[in-house]
């Protein structure tokens, strides 16, 4: 069973096997159609598309941030159209570091299901390795996924609240982990919500810190002494990660799985929830 990442001459033998499903992520948050029109020019080859909007995200409100969580039976159903149940090995990919691709890492362990990993380096590691493409769009056989949520794996904004009222997090009691690169973490580079910044008591650890130049994650060893600094000397299951809306916080909880530091939580709705309420403090500055 792969559960964490997986290298692409590993996925290639199983290609036709049907109890293996291959999902392409790829997504821009700029270009949202992108994905879709990436995966038609060319994918690997019995994959099918997972829309971060229209797939791994729920509708938006106006109290939640960009991508809220999917309702469970949604998300189910999703799954189930896309031929998973309990029997299935999920491989995820996206174009390259696995941003999008760890978000559906996420969801499918939050309903129970382990048998899930991420395409280490994407589709540019696949392409690499001078695998085949194909442009032929699939349609696996629908499966009854049966959701079995942990809902010990996210917390809420009222939840990051309280933490923030009662002075855990500057004491280091419970750490918030954010994904966002620094300059947004700052509050000097915002472009993509309205108010910049991060949660008072925050720390930064931008997810682009896992990966190599090559957008593969580091080695285990190494994750796991980045990932010690950050998390000073506390268990990981003290650690709550978040971003701008809830996908790049995903990378983190993958890599901390990776390193063997087992047990944080997502703060789903992150800083695009956090501040639709006036009356959440920010923070600004490294």
């Amino acid at each position: 069973m792969a559960s964490t990442l997986i290298e692409p001459l590993d996925l290639a033998p199983s290609l036709d096997d049907p109890a293996w499903a291959i999902i392409d992520c790829r997504f821009d948050l700029a270009r949202p159609a992108w994905g879709a029109s990436a995966y038609a020019a060319g994918h690997i080859p019995n994959a099918q598309y997972a829309d971060l909007d229209g797939d791994l995200s729920g509708a938006r409100g106006p109290r939640t941030g960009r991508h809220p969580l999917p309702e469970v039976r949604e998300l189910a159903a999703t799954f189930s159209r896309l031929g998973i149940d309990e029997h299935v090995q999920v491989i995820a990919y996206d174009q390259g570091g696995g941003t999008y691709a760890a978000r559906l890492w996420w969801l499918l362990r939050w309903l129970g299901h382990r048998q899930v990993a991420v395409l280490n380096g994407g589709f540019a590691a696949w392409q690499r390795a001078g695998l085949p493409v194909s442009v032929r769009t699939v349609t696996r056989t629908a499966r009854a996924f049966r959701p079995h949520p942990d809902e010990r794996a996210w917390v809420t904004s009222a939840e990051v609240a309280a933490l923030v009222s009662d002075g855990s997090l500057e004491r280091g009691e419970q750490l918030l982990v954010d994904a966002r690169a620094a300059d947004r973490f700052a509050g000097e580079n915002e472009t993509l919500d309205p108010v910049a910044g991060h949660v008072p008591g925050a720390r930064n650890h931008p997810f682009a810190s896992n990966l190599s130049g090559e957008g593969r994650f580091l080695e285990a060893r190494e994750l796991q002494q980045r990932w010690q600094r950050t998390l000073a000397g506390q268990s990981a299951t003290r650690a709550i990660a978040m971003c701008g809306s809830g996908v790049t916080a995903c990378h983190n909880l993958l890599a901390l799985e990776v390193a063997g530091l087992t047990g944080a939580r997502l703060y789903a709705g992150s800083w695009s929830e956090w501040i639709r309420d006036p009356a959440h403090a920010v923070a600004r500055g490294a």
